[in-house]
């Protein structure tokens, strides 16, 4: 008997009969990046469609998203270079305009998921995640202190999770200490575990203004050749208390996605990183390629793979769409 599994393809109605991935705006977290000031939008040259705004500004483009579904957002600052030092010390400033601006937001929209980032390159005048000793060193433990009071002013705004970004051994635990010594227990972790040294962060860079002013990040993110060593960092961090784990970026790492998945049973979220999000776009512009298509193949690819929380700069667009 010839097997006819085209059958299943017929039509709409029974390819989505059968359909084995979906893809909701229950999935997302949209990236967002927050400038100083007031009534400013400015385009990331390099990120096409996606712009730094100030608080006013991104209170308007949070309740637009609310109304689309995207109820989870992680929010970056844009640090001005007169702020920077090699301790980042403006992190932990409770008057610092971020800081601020997470207790605004969180207030209008308690309904809202506020994810941040901990990490010291916004805020550091050398670019890295770490401190940056006079051999040009990162020093681990050392930064640890400075991550902990970053983490812990950032809860004291009332945000939902913690994002630590910067690959330090250890951060979690130290981070879920404090938080926890604190009376922040319900202050979630979503831990970048597998993060790679990769080529794809460039656009990022370009919205924060974060790029290393020497070296690389190397010695601390992971080398992209290797996968086994991703399943080391997310038992360390499950071990050391985090609620999720993060594989970035997406689309080049989807195989870690899905050994992470198969793996372990914390929630495993997945970072569709700047570089990634450009390409399409770039190649849309060029008229290469149909964008929406693209990009709607991509995230339900990241899905497909295992991740249960996409992080992705396409999260707006593709909410209009899933909603027509």
């Amino acid at each position: 008997m010839l097997r006819r599994p085209r059958r299943n393809r017929k039509s709409i109605a029974i390819r989505e009969m059968v359909e084995e991935t979906t893809l909701t705006t229950k999935d997302f977290i949209f990236p967002l990046f927050l400038l100083e000031g007031k009534n400013k939008k400015i385009e990331v040259d390099s990120m096409p469609g996606i712009f730094r705004l100030t608080t006013d500004l991104m209170l308007k483009e949070i309740e637009e998203c609310l109304k689309l579904g995207i109820k989870a957002f992680d929010i970056f600052p844009v640090v001005d270079e007169k702020y920077k030092d090699k301790m980042a010390t403006q992190s932990a400033n409770e008057k610092f305009f971020y800081l601020k601006a997470l207790k605004e937001i969180k207030a209008q929209f308690p309904e809202a998921c506020i994810m941040t980032d901990v990490a010291m390159d916004p805020y550091s005048s050398d670019g890295h995640d770490g401190i940056v000793d006079e051999n040009g060193n990162i020093l681990n433990d050392e930064t640890l202190e400075v991550l902990a009071d970053m983490a812990l002013a950032q809860a004291a705004t009332g945000i939902d999770i913690i994002g630590p970004s910067d690959m330090m051994d250890g951060r979690v635990e130290v981070i879920r200490d404090v938080l926890d010594d604190n009376n922040f227990e319900n202050v979630s972790i979503m831990s970048y575990s597998a993060k790679y040294a990769s080529a794809f962060y460039g656009p990022f860079r370009d919205a924060l203004d974060s790029a290393p002013k020497s070296g690389d990040k190397k010695t601390y993110q992971m080398n992209p050749a290797n996968k086994h060593e991703a399943l080391i960092e997310a038992e360390l961090d499950a071990d050391e208390g985090a609620d999720f784990l993060m594989v970035k970026p997406a689309l080049a790492y989807l195989d870690v996605i899905h050994l992470l998945k198969e793996n372990h049973e914390l929630p495993i979220a997945a970072y569709n990183v700047s570089g990634e999000y450009s390409m399409i776009k770039a190649a849309a512009q060029k008229g290469w390629l149909n964008g929406e298509l693209a990009m709607m193949e991509s995230l339900l690819s990241i899905k497909r793979a295992g991740a249960d929380v996409i992080l992705s700069y396409f999260a707006k667009e593709a909410a209009l769409l899933l909603k027509k």
